[in-house]
């Protein structure tokens, strides 16, 4: 192997590599030439391959691969390949280990009708994907981690109100955040 390429291997679950090739292979190209990277995908192992000479390429890479086997589609995922964007995960095997507590804990994050899960989106402008035992959250840093905090709470228990509160707070703390960080930009000029 070339010592100055540097190698990634990410573990999807099957059910989820025919999403990562698209069709055609039209997804796995996109994916390649956006990364400049080779993608080796092992179908029958669940297992993606990344290689390439740019580590943070790769690293990126590993993140949008890493979104896509955990249930976003492409198109969310590929917004990773933006700097400020992140990928957030948890895992609810952290808060308990039977399957009908995970069960319990992904109903309460979703919610009726999937109201909780899009309140969430809809406070925090990010992408929420549950999935096995995962949640994982696409968004700008600031916002996935609120979105993180509102389903840590929900998941340790908090009552949905409870937690839409937060959501509101830190909703207007965030756009004061940014309409200060536009003033400062402006001053500077």
């Amino acid at each position: 192997m070339d010592p100055e390429k540097f190698v990634y291997e990410v573990r999807v679950p099957k059910d989820r590599v025919a999403v990562i090739i698209g069709r055609k292979g039209e997804v796995k190209r996109n994916l390649q030439a956006h990364m400049h990277v080779t993608m080796t995908i092992d179908s029958q192992e669940g297992l993606v391959t990344l290689e390439g000479k740019d580590s943070l390429s790769l690293y990126t890479g590993r993140e949008v691969i890493k979104a896509i086997a955990r249930g976003f589609n492409p198109e969310v995922a590929q917004l990773l390949f933006r700097q400020d964007y992140v990928l957030e995960m948890i895992e609810l095997s952290d808060y308990t280990n039977s399957k009908d507590s995970i069960l319990r804990l992904k109903g309460r994050v979703i919610g009726a009708d999937g109201k909780g899960r899009r309140h969430i989106e809809e406070y925090t402008d990010c992408f929420i994907s549950v999935y096995g035992k995962t949640i994982c959250v696409v968004g700008e840093l600031q916002h996935a981690q609120v979105a993180r905090r509102a389903i840590e709470k929900l998941v340790q228990g908090s009552m949905h109100s409870t937690v839409w509160k937060f959501l509101e707070k830190m909703k207007r703390k965030l756009k004061q955040d940014e309409m200060l960080g536009e003033g400062q930009r402006h001053a500077e000029l």
